[in-house]
């Protein structure tokens, strides 16, 4: 069984308890809203730093790199990314 919350008439809701217990919620946590099957999932958005280390990849050995190619590793992971949730928008509504 799951639980229940009101919707205000500004569109907000209190998560309940259980909740946030479960998702391991904080004030100023951010939450995403996936649309899947007639449903809404409820996720979290919690990212540290080192979360992060070694999305764009190992660069070659011995060789550093320059900045103009460490912001193209970044877009390109970041075009990637976009790609991804507009494909992934498009099957919640379909």
């Amino acid at each position: 069984m799951g639980v229940q919350s009101k919707l205000t008439s500004k569109g907000q809701t209190t998560i309940p308890q259980e909740v946030r217990d479960y998702l391991n919620l904080a004030p100023g946590d951010r939450l995403t809203y996936t649309f899947r099957d007639g449903r809404v999932e409820i996720g979290t958005r919690k990212l540290r730093a080192v979360d992060l280390a070694g999305i764009l990849g190992t660069p070659p050995s011995g060789k550093s790199l320059k900045i103009e190619e460490i912001d193209e590793a970044i877009m390109d992971a970041v075009a990637e990314d976009d790609e991804r949730i507009q494909r992934e928008w498009r099957e919640g509504i379909d």
